[in-house]
């Protein structure tokens, strides 16, 4: 055991190793000198639980460069999402427009007008810029803009009905991604949760029955992540906001997903649209800003000037509020909506959504001969029809009509799959795609950048 700890090189030696001489430059020698350190630490403890030296002693600057290369890689690595679901939550969900882009790049790299009014040079409020332009979209009155809508449905409650009763359907009572529940949500508010009708059943008298003396608010939730089918009957915005009206009672909705156009105009499935629950009197519209909207994440609400007073007035306001980046990246989105007729252009989740499977087809014609070459002596490719999904709770059983690329082991084995999904995921810019029916499936529809795919699925 001596002789083998007796061949472990020393540091200083290893730092005059030329191989490591630019990543002195580039990581510094504090860094380097840490990881050969840790190196040093783990051949100790191969040579002790062993009896042998590491299997990589062989080379050690070489294991040291792909230590060095794995602590530089961003936690946030650019994939290539290939699974089907456009908006993505474990991947991020909206992907924003190249305005956006330069806006957040500007607002980092100057001092900007974040809380400074310049008419008088005094204090001015964060959100303002981005309220007037959202009243603009949607006729509200004003808006507030906080890190989520979990948060904007957090802060509508706890401002509005703090110590009251909120009068929600049962079929609403929703559960949305992470296992967030609108019942815990309301009881971290403060609000005490009254349930009306049933699952599948709620009408007007239900909640009117329901109104007592201690009730703060009425309020709607989306169901944008299921949908019931069948004997169904729910109260419209309409309907509550007159019963509201005549009960002096605000009523709120979550929209969830939220859409400022109508889908239904490039062939999408309809989605509410926050511009029509505030003409129909709902008094605040909460939605996201990473979802259909197509913009970085954010919760957005919108509704009756002073009950947004109240909200940015409440304490929580501030721990929920966002940065300059996400209101620089919104404000750029926002502003593409005025101009509809180019949407589909500049907004790349619309543009994704609105992709014909005719163009995916040619999209996967031209990629099968190169992809056939690299791995046809492996794998079985073909181009295959199959559904998309929009994604994050948007429209849960509507499906958009793709093609994918399967790959079917030669061999048959489900282990020559896994091996070569994980080799991918492992690439320099990672292919995300999903096992299936014994095939690996890569849906094209999120797929821009056909030469950059080419290039990481060479062998």
């Amino acid at each position: 055991m001596n002789t083998l700890f007796s061949q472990l090189p020393s540091i200083d030696s290893l730092l005059r190793e030329p191989a490591l001489q630019t990543q002195l430059q580039q990581c510094g020698h504090r860094a380097v000198t840490k990881v050969l350190r840790q190196m040093q630490d783990e051949a100790r403890a191969t040579i002790t639980q062993q009896g042998k030296l590491p299997i990589w002693h062989s080379d050690w600057p070489q294991q040291a460069l792909a230590i060095l290369a794995r602590q530089q890689c961003s936690a946030l690595q650019p994939v290539f999402n290939l699974t089907g679901t456009v908006l993505h939550t474990n991947l991020g969900r909206a992907l924003v427009a190249e305005a956006a882009i330069d806006a957040v790049t500007a607002s980092l790299s100057s001092a900007v007008t974040l809380e400074y009014a310049l008419d008088d040079a005094g204090r001015g409020h964060r959100d303002r810029a981005i309220a007037a332009l959202l009243c603009e979209l949607t006729g509200a009155e004003d808006a507030c803009i906080v890190n989520n809508n979990a948060a904007a449905v957090l802060l509508m409650l706890a401002a509005l009905a703090p110590g009251k009763e909120v009068i929600v359907s049962r079929g609403e009572l929703v559960e949305i991604g992470g296992a967030f529940r609108i019942p815990d949500v309301m009881r971290q508010a403060g609000c005490h949760l009254v349930e009306v009708g049933t699952t599948n059943r709620t009408h007007l008298k239900d909640y009117r029955q329901a109104i007592s003396e201690n009730s703060g608010l009425l309020m709607k939730v989306h169901t944008s992540n299921y949908q019931l089918q069948g004997f169904t009957k729910a109260v419209d915005e309409i309907e509550l906001a007159g019963l509201g009206n005549e009960y002096q009672l605000p009523v709120i909705t979550d929209l969830g997903s939220g859409s400022l156009i109508d889908l239904s105009q490039y062939g999408l499935p309809a989605e509410p649209m926050p511009q029509a629950l505030i003409a129909a009197g709902v008094s605040l519209v909460s939605f996201s800003g990473d979802k259909l909207l197509g913009g970085p994440q954010a919760g957005i609400i919108v509704g009756k000037k002073a009950l947004i007073a109240q909200l940015q007035q409440h304490p929580l306001k501030r721990a929920l509020r966002v940065g300059k980046m996400t209101l620089a990246a919104l404000e750029a989105t926002l502003k593409l909506y005025r101009h509809p007729e180019t949407l589909v252009q500049t907004l790349p989740t619309l543009r994704l959504l609105t992709r014909s499977q005719n163009d995916i087809a040619q999209q996967a014609e031209r990629l099968l001969p190169p992809l056939r070459q690299s791995l046809g002596d492996r794998f079985t490719l073909e181009a295959v029809n199959c559904l998309s999904q929009i994604g994050s709770g948007s429209l849960p059983v509507d499906r958009l009509p793709s093609v994918a690329i399967t790959f079917s082991p030669k061999d048959g084995r489900g282990s020559t799959l896994e091996a070569l999904a994980q080799r991918w995921r492992q690439g320099s810019t990672p292919v995300i795609g999903r096992i299936q029916e014994g095939r690996l499936w890569l849906d094209l529809r999120c797929l821009e950048d056909e030469a950059h795919l080419i290039r990481m699925l060479a062998p």
